[in-house]
């Protein structure tokens, strides 16, 4: 009798140095938005076109990083230019050369910007003690396999904070308006909540803690650049676990089979569409 043996599963690995290229390349795994990208309003085609077409840096996203890089010490280097706009040609110039070395280029007002979101993070009262120089790490690379697919995983926590039985991953985002309202939107718009559940799952696979929070520091990107420090409740965290299984499964079917279906997959009638449930139920009231 032949017995078959399933693949040995690779042991989850933790790499400190990895730069963010390298994490981003890795073609053997998958991150947490690229779960995100594969439930709706995504769908796997476009995951898959994404994976095989990376983008280049987009502009909107250079304040971020550059708040990152003054924040927790870890990313892309920063240039701060002399110029207060991009619209002349030496400055247009200077740009493109700093963005070809892999800097991040700023404006003049963006640097007093960046610098001055820092030292509101420092002065906080809970941002503050918890981005502590010297009382975390920033941007380890974390790899593991799903016990229930199989599928390799991907985390690069901003902030991972070692206390006496517990670990604290903190994740620092800047955002138009950091108001409570806003930042309770902003979770449910990019499934932050997904995000929650992958990096507290990796973390637990990685490192075996007692115990593992995630903390979620939301910055305004306009002045005087306040702060909302929160925890997200359980329930949507059990949500965003569930939407990543689901997530897994289609992914590893896709993997599988080399098909990436998008919203309607392989069907011979036309499906229907409505409007949103809530809009039907309302104007079925107003004029039914």
């Amino acid at each position: 009798m032949t017995t078959t043996l399933e693949p040995p599963v690779a042991a989850p690995v933790v790499i400190d140095g990895m730069t963010a290229e390298a994490y981003h390349a890795d073609r053997n795994s998958i991150s947490s938005t690229g779960l995100r990208k594969i439930l709706a309003p995504g769908c796997p085609a476009q995951l898959r076109y994404d994976l095989d077409h990376p983008q280049a840096p987009k502009k909107e996203f250079d304040l971020g990083h550059a708040a990152h890089k003054v924040v927790l010490g870890e990313g892309e280097e920063i240039v701060v230019t002399e110029f207060d706009d991009w619209r002349t040609k030496a400055a247009r110039e200077q740009r493109d050369v700093i963005r070809a070395t892999g800097a991040v280029p700023l404006l003049f007002h963006e640097g007093e910007q960046v610098s001055a979101m820092a030292d509101t993070i420092r002065q906080h009262p809970l941002a503050g003690p918890l981005f502590a120089p010297g009382t975390g790490v920033a941007e380890q690379s974390i790899f593991w396999a799903d016990p229930a697919t199989g599928v390799r995983c991907r985390i690069r926590p901003d902030w991972l904070k070692q206390l006496p039985g517990l670990t604290l991953c903190v994740d620092y985002k800047t955002i138009k308006s950091a108001d409570p309202d806003t930042v309770s939107k902003a979770i449910r718009d990019h499934a932050y909540h997904q995000q929650d559940a992958l990096y507290t799952d990796g973390i637990w696979a990685a490192l075996q803690p007692e115990d593992v929070r995630f903390i979620f520091v939301f910055q305004s990107k306009t002045a005087p650049y306040l702060i909302t420090v929160r925890e997200l409740v359980d329930q949507d965290r059990d949500i965003g676990r569930a939407r990543n299984q689901r997530a897994l499964r289609i992914y590893a079917e896709c993997e599988s089979t080399g098909i990436w279906p998008d919203w309607t997959g392989p069907v011979t009638e036309i499906p229907r569409i409505g409007m949103p449930s809530w809009d039907t139920l309302r104007q079925a009231e107003e004029y039914l």
